[in-house]
This record gives C-alpha cells, sequence and structure tokens, in this order.
C-alpha cells in the first residue's frame, strides 16, 4: 500500500507510511495535505448561522450601532479579538472589546463579567449595542435572555460544546451544531467570519471590502489555532500553514516585540509558538487581565509593543513560579494517596490555590499519572476549576452528568472548566471516577507509543527529514513522526548533560551509521544496556551555525533475536 502511494506520488515510502497512518490514502487528500493552499478552504457561509451573524453585522454597520467583542482571556480569545477589531474597524463598523478578568469576573458570559462590560460602553453609546461573543458564549442560556430583555442582542461565535437547549442569541455560529468544521477553534472562525463579510461585502459593494486583505492577519490565526491545541488537520492545516508562513514574514510590532522578549531566532513553527509565543500572550490573562496581550498584537510600533511584551515576558516569570509550586504541592498529594486500580480520574482542589494556573497544574498531572484530571482553586465561597483529559474520556460530555453539582462549566472533550461549593469537590470527585470507569478500560490509562514504522538509521538522513517536513505543521491529530530501530547499540559512552545532570546524550548505531540522540528529562529512568531496539523522533539540531541529525529518545526495550 504505501509502495503504491509513494509511486503515484513519487515520494519515499517513508512518508507515503506516515501518510497512511494518518488516514490518507487517495491520491487527491494526499496532494492536498501535502501541499495544503488558501484556495481550498471551503466556503465560510458552510457555519452553521454564519449567514445570520453576517446579516446582523452588516445591519449594526448601517443603523451606526456600536458593537462590543466581548472576548475570551486565553490566547484563542485574545487572537480572535485582535483579528476582528483590525477587520470591523478596516470597513467602518463602530467596535470596542471587552476581555473579562479571570480571577475577578471568571470565563465567558458570566453575569459580572457582563455588567461590567455594559457599565463600559453602554453610557457612552447609548442603548443600541451589539455584542459579540468571542469564544465563549454557547452554554450562556441565562445571560443572554437576560441581555436580550434588557435590549442588548448578542452574536456568539465560539467552538466550544453547545447546550442543550442552545442559547437565544441572534446567531450562534458554532461548527459544534453542524458536521463540518469541528475542529476549527475560534481564532480559524473569526478568519470564517472576516471572509464571509468580505464575500457579502464585496456582492453589495460594501466600501473597503474588495481592497482588504485577510491574508496578513493569518500570523493571528496560526497564534491562536496552535496555542488552543486543536487538530492541526483540514481547515486547520491550511491555515496555520499559511499563518506560520505569514508569521515568518511579520512586520507585525507585536510579533517582532515577541520574538525579540523570548529569544526567538529560529524559523518559526508550532514549537515557538506554543513554548515560546503564547505562554507569555497567556500570562497575563493567567494573573491579571489579558488586555496587555491585546494592545501587543494591536500595537502600531515597535516602540509602542516592546514595553507590553517585556511587560507580558515578567508576568509569564512569576506565572512559571507560581505553577511550579502548586504543581509541587499537587502531586505530591496526589502520590500520596494514588491507587492506580481505583483511580481513574484525579480531581483536587484547595483554598488559595492561584486559579490562573489550575488548567496548567492539571496538565502536569496528567502528564505525570496519565489519569484525567481536575485541579480547583479560589479564596472563598465559589472555586473554579480546569481540567485535562486523555482520549476516550469526554470531560465536557462527563461535566454536563455532574451538572447538580457544579455551579457552572464548559469546555469540550479534551479540556473543560467549571465552577464548584468546596463542599461539592469529594461527590465531584466520585461521580466522575463512576463515568471514567464506564467509559475506559485499563489499558486507556497507560500512554502508548504510536509510531509510524521500523526504520534502519541509515534511512534517518537528511533528505529524508526534509522530505517529511513535508508533514508539517505537526500537532493534535497529526503528530510528529516518530520511529522505531531494532538492534542498535552504544558506539560510545553516554553522558549525563544539564545543570542537574538531568538529561541524557548517547550516540546510537547499527553497525554502518550512527546517530546522537538526546534523552531529555531521563530522570530515573533505566539506561539501555547492550542490543537494544530505540524508539524515536528524528529531528535537526542547530547549534553554532552547524545543522546535525539528532534523535530524540521516546522509550527503549531490550533487543530480541
Amino acid at each position: 500500500m504505501a509502495g503504491q502511494l509513494a509511486s503515484k506520488l513519487k515520494i519515499s515510502p517513508l512518508l507515503a507510511q506516515c501518510l497512511l497512518n494518518r488516514g490518507i490514502s487517495e491520491v487527491p487528500i494526499a496532494e492536498n495535505f501535502l501541499a495544503p493552499r488558501l484556495k481550498n478552504l471551503s466556503d465560510p457561509f458552510l457555519l452553521p448561522n454564519m449567514d445570520k451573524a453576517v446579516e446582523r453585522l452588516l445591519r449594526a454597520r448601517e443603523e451606526k450601532e456600536s458593537i462590543v467583542i466581548y472576548g475570551d482571556y486565553d490566547v484563542d480569545g485574545v487572537t480572535s479579538t485582535a483579528l476582528l477589531m483590525e477587520v470591523l474597524r478596516a470597513l467602518g463598523w463602530q467596535v470596542q472589546f471587552y476581555l473579562p478578568n479571570r480571577i475577578a469576573e471568571g470565563y465567558g458570559l458570566s453575569a459580572d463579567g457582563v455588567e461590567n462590560c455594559l457599565k463600559r460602553f453602554v453610557p457612552a453609546t447609548g442603548s443600541k449595542m451589539l455584542l459579540l461573543a468571542v469564544d465563549c458564549g454557547s452554554t450562556a442560556i441565562e445571560t443572554i435572555r437576560t441581555l436580550r430583555e434588557r435590549g442588548v442582542e448578542v452574536v456568539v461565535l465560539d467552538h466550544h460544546q453547545v447546550s442543550n437547549p442552545p442559547p437565544d442569541a441572534v446567531a450562534l455560529v458554532n461548527p459544534q451544531l453542524g458536521q463540518n468544521f469541528r475542529e476549527l477553534c475560534s481564532a480559524g472562525l473569526a478568519f470564517k467570519l472576516a471572509h464571509a463579510i468580505l464575500k457579502k461585502g464585496r456582492e453589495i459593494n460594501l466600501s473597503g471590502a474588495v481592497e482588504f486583505d485577510l491574508k496578513p492577519l493569518l500570523d493571528l490565526v496560526a497564534l491562536g489555532t496552535i496555542a488552543d491545541l486543536v487538530p492541526l488537520i483540514g481547515e486547520n492545516r491550511i491555515l496555520v500553514s499559511a499563518g506560520l508562513h505569514q508569521l515568518n514574514q511579520s512586520q507585525r510590532p507585536g510579533i517582532l516585540a515577541l520574538k525579540k522578549v523570548s529569544r526567538t531566532t529560529e524559523k518559526i513553527g508550532t514549537y515557538e509558538v506554543g513554548f515560546q509565543f503564547a505562554p507569555r500572550l497567556n500570562a497575563a490573562g493567567r494573573l491579571e487581565t489579558a488586555e496587555s496581550a491585546l494592545h501587543l498584537l494591536l500595537a502600531k510600533t515597535l516602540e509602542e509593543a516592546m514595553p507590553l511584551a517585556e511587560e507580558l515576558d515578567l508576568q509569564n516569570r512569576e506565572r512559571q513560579k507560581i505553577e511550579k509550586s502548586i504543581v509541587e504541592e499537587v502531586i505530591g498529594v496526589v502520590r500520596a494517596k494514588f491507587d492506580p486500580q481505583n483511580d481513574f480520574v484525579i480531581v483536587e482542589g484547595e483554598l488559595l490555590w492561584h486559579i490562573g494556573v489550575v488548567g496548567i497544574v492539571a496538565s502536569r498531572v496528567l502528564q505525570e499519572f496519565y489519569r484525567p484530571a481536575i485541579i480547583i482553586g479560589g479564596e472563598n465561597g465559589e472555586m473554579r476549576g480546569s481540567g485535562r483529559s486523555i482520549i476516550g474520556f469526554d470531560l465536557a460530555a462527563a461535566l454536563r452528568e455532574c451538572n447538580d453539582l457544579l455551579l457552572r462549566h464548559g469546555g469540550h472533550a479534551m479540556a473543560a472548566g467549571l465552577s464548584i461549593l468546596p463542599d461539592n469537590i469529594d461527590s465531584l470527585r466520585k461521580k466522575l471516577n463512576e463515568l471514567a470507569r464506564l467509559a475506559l478500560k485499563p489499558d486507556d490509562l497507560r500512554p502508548s507509543l504510536r509510531l509510524d514504522a521500523e526504520v534502519g538509521l541509515d534511512e534517518i538522513s537528511f533528505q529524508a527529514l526534509a522530505e517529511l517536513d513535508r508533514m508539517k505543521p505537526c500537532g493534535q491529530e497529526n503528530p510528529a513522526m516518530q520511529f522505531c530501530a531494532r538492534n542498535v547499540s552504544h558506539a560510545r559512552p553516554l553522558q549525563r548533560i544539564g545543570a542537574q545532570k538531568q538529561h541524557v546524550k548517547m550516540w546510537v548505531g547499527d553497525g554502518a551509521v550512527t546517530h546522537e540522540a538526546v534523552w531529555w528529562n531521563n530522570g530515573e529512568s533505566a539506561l539501555p544496556l547492550g542490543k537494544f531496539d530505540l524508539a524515536f523522533q528524528p529531528q535537526f539540531n542547530r547549534f553554532n551555525g552547524n545543522r546535525t541529525i539528532q534523535l530524540k529518545v521516546l522509550d527503549w526495550q531490550p533487543y530480541q533475536d
């Protein structure tokens, strides 16, 4: 099968096998996957209720209504808000923004957040105001009903799971209501809304619509999509591929400032976005308000952008300190009582755990124990939590089954948030574990390696790695390529490296070819001896201007003839 696909596409059997492992076996689909193009994006009006949203926005422009974009405080929400601010302002809308304070107002269209939003904008604009909720609102039944009673209509642009019944918005643009575009996050949806506005605008001769170019805004789409950890397949693959190209040539002052404070000198890829840009953009919203991140992305000059980027960099360092302290505490608590046979879901809560970092802490707990994890913090009364899940356990659906124990909740299968009273935490833990035991098998609770192919070390060449780069961008549902080489051994003595000697450098060979390999954060794991099979991810290593092949070690096992 791989040979046939390789022959038809004129690619190597190794690349063909990687395509097959991702369910891509038809030549036209494979060609589009290997060469994603913006022209292959679908009509934005195929999204549920997109026509209603565009119609209402055009009416707001005609009637000179003020629009307030009510966003979210994470990177997806901030980039979506920035993109729509730029598009709508350029095309003649009167538009402002409001980003809720995570600590004081909580996630989404909360009663406090909306009330503060109205206090800020209604006196200046009168009663004619349209609220555009971005990256939130799909479960805000009561809030949207109250707004309608007060004469404020709401358009929702969101990708999270929808309540049953859905909120009574003027238009609820959410791919969860249809069969397509399920991979899109709100940054992608904001781009689709902008595309739809331009498409309709050109039909009706809207001033500026013909000249407006959306391509420069794809840098924002790539930031939001990669940071939100949504699948990098379908429309997202096209958007992120084009967006990374835009990021690498972007003259947006906020991007240039982010590159400088994060010391990013390499070509920007998913790693640089996910681990260097996104944490800094997220830092403001985790500790205070995300407005500085939004102002950074909208900055017109580098002089305006640099102080904002430096502030975010400082906030990110403070976030790291808070996170490290809570992670150590939580993992210590869980490890002391963890029962792998019975604990299918980990739920821990404590007063004074900072609610701005509980989602990151949940991710760390999941990595340590490979269990769905919910970490809850707060101060007095109502507490807030954030959860991360594993394949096979839909966290948002599980929380709906616990509705009687929660004040609010929302999210999607792999990540969700909630509000809860302290007395209900133990009951939530019990109920979620009951649900998980029905949904998960013991094997689901063991992380597994999904390897693309068995290879000889001679197959891992500069030419092969350059060809495998065509699989990028890699991420959710299109992971980086991972391989296995059998019957290898150490060609040189291994070395402990790093400040705490926490990493291991090896030189592995098969008698013909030797490659450098690094096992990051090896910890106390046993080291390979004698002949062994090695699971690894191949990559280029750039150091002092030189480029070499390096194998990122994933695991090993003794070789058996």
